[in-house]
């Protein structure tokens, strides 16, 4: 039997081999870590007809599976996808290195001196749908942050992946690191992901980056510690006092500059005393960008809202449409449907904001600002491994800094306790 027919053998030894990976990883150079980014970002532009050659076999593959337009675009890459992985690449070297980083200090009343210091999580497993750009933030991430990954993406994705990741490690390779740093698995068998989910010897946290299906299965049958990514329920709700222009070109931007994405805005919530107004003018902006509209009593759209409109995930040229009585209102319906991952207002009032942003729990929450901004790189972190929604360890855009834990270093002069 061979190594990919025996699938509990194949992660097994992929799960060994991170392990020994990481406790080298664990006290590389920033340097040599940064090196190994640099060196992977070059493999990949100088691979770029591979990696093109290689997505349109997924591309095909995706297209016999019936993904929709949305799915579609997030499987495709081209030269200026591929530009862009780059520069996230780029981005991530160049970000501060957290490991070692001293995060507090004091003196206990003893005498005994503690430093709170950031160390890495060790093996993080991640398991993402389509989109093979997180094969490169994924693995760029966990090695800034000491941490070997074991990288497990769709079958979608599995040939762009496979070059992205094979780029990955000819930096790996260039800075002297050890290859196995950053890990594949080179199977579409979906054993292997039952397999990782309790590998909890050799993974120290899983990752699941996807769909509702696979971010429930992985917190149903995980044995492992988990990083929820949910779906994204973007809601943007307009207010009463809310700016006409700022509103259309927030709103539409939020629900198609990239309808695929997790920031994507997916339900819209209008203040009564302007839904006929502003609100109904956004509605009419959207559809004539192409957008439908499943629009609630009191509004006018391409077809009238269901109950199971609300608390959707489209990922689509798609958004639903809902008159509330108010902001406490918006903030209610937000409650009973969201899903803590971002949710945005648009208004000209302070107090308005400002209890939206109080009495909401969202990951992200944003004010006059496009919902596409939900996104790591434009936090500032180089990229991402995924948006957070639980409140445990990371939340929000999960960067290099949140891919560590910490350790007390404690010194003293030879002090005993009586």
């Amino acid at each position: 039997m061979s190594d990919l027919e025996n699938i509990p053998a194949l992660m097994a030894d992929i799960g060994a081999r991170a392990r020994a990976a990481s406790a080298a990883l664990g006290f590389a150079s920033a340097q040599e870590k940064q090196a190994a980014l640099m060196g992977a970002g070059d493999a990949v532009w100088a691979r770029r007809d591979e990696i093109i050659a290689a997505n349109l076999k997924d591309m095909a593959f995706g297209r016999e599976k019936g993904l929709s337009p949305a799915m579609q675009d997030r499987l495709m890459l081209d030269e200026a996808r591929i530009g862009a992985i780059v520069e996230g690449l780029r981005a991530v070297a160049g970000q501060p290195d957290p490991v070692g980083q001293v995060t507090e200090a004091w003196d206990g009343p003893s005498g005994i001196h503690i430093q709170r210091v950031r160390t890495p999580l060790g093996v993080i497993g991640v398991i993402y749908e389509s989109r093979p750009n997180v094969t490169a933030d994924a693995g760029a991430l966990c090695l800034k942050a000491g941490n070997a990954v074991i990288l497990r993406g769709g079958s979608e994705s599995f040939h762009s992946s496979g070059v992205i990741h094979a780029c990955l490690q000819d930096g790996l390779r260039a800075a002297g690191l050890p290859e196995d740093a950053i890990q594949r698995v080179p199977t579409r068998d979906r054993a292997a992901v039952s397999e990782m989910l309790t590998m909890v010897d050799d993974i120290d946290v899983i990752v699941p980056r996807g769909g509702k299906g696979l971010v429930g299965l992985v917190q149903r049958e995980a044995r492992v510690p988990v990083f929820a990514h949910l779906e994204g329920i973007v809601h943007i709700y307009i207010d009463k006092d809310a700016d006409l222009q700022k509103t259309l070109q927030v709103v539409t931007n939020a629900k198609t500059r990239r309808t695929g994405v997790c920031g994507a805005a997916e339900c819209l919530l209008i203040h009564r005393d302007v839904a006929a107004s502003i609100g109904q003018q956004v509605i009419d902006a959207l559809m004539a960008a192409g957008v439908e509209v499943h629009a609630g009593a009191g509004l006018n759209g391409s077809l009238a809202a269901g109950d199971d409109d609300w608390g959707k995930e489209f990922l689509d040229m798609v958004i639903a449409a809902k008159v509330v009585d108010d902001v406490d209102g918006a903030i209610a319906h937000i409650r009973q449907y969201g899903s803590n991952h971002t949710d945005a207002i648009m208004t000209e009032n302070d107090a308005t904001a400002a209890r939206f942003f109080e009495r909401l729990d969202s990951a992200i929450l944003m004010r006059n600002t496009s919902t596409q901004f939900a996104d790591g790189g434009e936090f500032g972190m180089g990229a991402e491994i995924g948006i957070a929604t639980g409140k445990m360890h990371a939340r929000g855009p999960v960067g290099a800094m949140q891919l560590t834990s910490f350790k007390y270093l404690v010194t003293s002069d030879g002090l005993t306790r009586p």
